[in-house]
């Protein structure tokens, strides 16, 4: 089970301290009784939002929470990344000399600036394709 959320007035807290007195991570944790992980965790979000001490203190709580915890995730959903085509591959890969890795590397090429999917994924496309076929 996840642990709660810490709460907003803590979390501006610890960035203030942070970014405005500059204590280390430890004494952070510390005073606030968090643990240090979590204060990384916390500086962290906020540089990558990149929030400074002067942008924190003219926001609200709900602001600097939807900035914290805003998803960044650039993970594609798999309906969004171009399917391999498993019937090409299959014939493909009776010729000589051909492997699963040069027609994923052709996949990459010929799909270039679209989301595609990694080698483990391709593969894993291709097998349960194959698997049909038995």
């Amino acid at each position: 089970m996840a642990a709660p959320r810490v709460a907003m007035r803590n979390i501006k807290e610890c960035l203030r301290l942070k970014f405005e007195a500059g204590l280390s991570h430890e004494k952070i944790a510390r005073a606030l009784q968090l643990s240090k992980g979590v204060v990384s965790k916390y500086i962290a979000a906020a540089r990558v939002a990149g929030l400074d001490w002067p942008a924190l203190v003219a926001m609200d709580e709900a602001a600097l929470a939807a900035a914290l915890f805003a998803p960044t995730s650039t993970n594609k959903p798999r309906g969004e990344r171009v399917l391999p085509d498993v019937l090409s591959i299959h014939r493909e890969l009776r010729r000589k000399g051909v492997t699963l890795q040069l027609l994923w590397e052709e996949y990459l090429a010929a799909h270039a600036g679209q989301p595609t999917y990694r080698y483990t994924q391709f593969v894993e496309h291709y097998r349960r394709y194959a698997q049909t076929l038995k």
